[in-house]
């Protein structure tokens, strides 16, 4: 299994992570709806949606949303909050799906550079595009590479309840690497990795330039502030397609 696979569905992934600031999450998409002013009822595709935080408070607007991720897990828990305009389906994001159908695709906290191959992020982002009708709007979501490196922390430890979290970070192939170690209620000792590609603005731009999509504006952080190359937490991406 790749990393992704073998992490995300973990329920170890969820108890590291579970101090994620959900009012954060809200804020954000709200800002979003702000700036794209979404049609009522438009259909919207979250990719890599985990357990579908962000594509419930889609959903909560009114839009009719569909939510994607590879982890069996995450969707099984994403489906009970299924409604009439909420629906949750497991998909590789590198393989198409609702050809020229959304309206709005988004790829939120960084859920993508996940893969080994460049020719994989280029498949991925095919189908994003793919996915999407003439003008839609895609929006991504990424670390900001140089942001990560200005403050970088080679080692920490994290505790959550019980479990005590060792987390050491390198730089290795143009990939930023999380390795994640710990004892489960067992005492055997678990070893997870994270790793993401660390794609610059030019990089996102000239993949998607190859999908007939265009750059049409950028943001650096959740309250949309204007992108920094250097002081920007975030890399969020406004995209548009040209054509169906």
């Amino acid at each position: 299994m790749d990393w992704y696979e073998n992490w995300f569905g973990s329920q170890f992934y969820k108890i590291l992570y579970q101090n994620r600031d959900e009012f954060e999450a809200q804020e954000f998409v709200e800002n979003l709806l702000g700036y794209l002013k979404p049609r009522p009822q438009s259909t919207m595709l979250d990719i890599a949606c985990g357990e579908g935080r962000f594509a419930r408070q889609l959903a909560e607007h009114g839009f009719d949303v569909t939510g994607i991720d590879l982890s069996n897990e995450s969707i099984e828990t994403a489906n009970t909050f299924e409604s009439n305009n909420l629906r949750f389906f497991v998909q590789d994001m590198r393989l198409p799906f609702y050809i020229n159908y959304f309206d709005y695709a988004f790829n939120f906290f960084t859920s993508f550079g996940y893969f080994t191959h460049d020719r994989d992020h280029a498949l991925a982002a095919r189908s994003f595009a793919a996915a999407l009708k003439k003008d839609g709007i895609l929006v991504i979501d990424y670390l900001n590479p140089e942001y990560v490196l200005a403050n970088f922390v080679p080692e920490e430890v994290i505790t959550r309840d019980t479990h005590t979290f060792n987390i050491k970070r390198k730089i290795e192939r143009k990939h930023i690497i999380k390795e994640i170690s710990f004892l489960d209620a067992a005492k055997q000792e678990r070893r997870y990795t994270e790793s993401v590609a660390a794609f610059s603005l030019a990089d996102f731009i000239k993949m998607f330039k190859s999908t007939d999509m265009s750059l049409v504006n950028t943001f650096g952080d959740y309250q949309l502030r204007p992108y920094h190359p250097i002081d920007s937490p975030r890399l969020i991406m406004i995209f548009k397609k040209k054509n169906a």
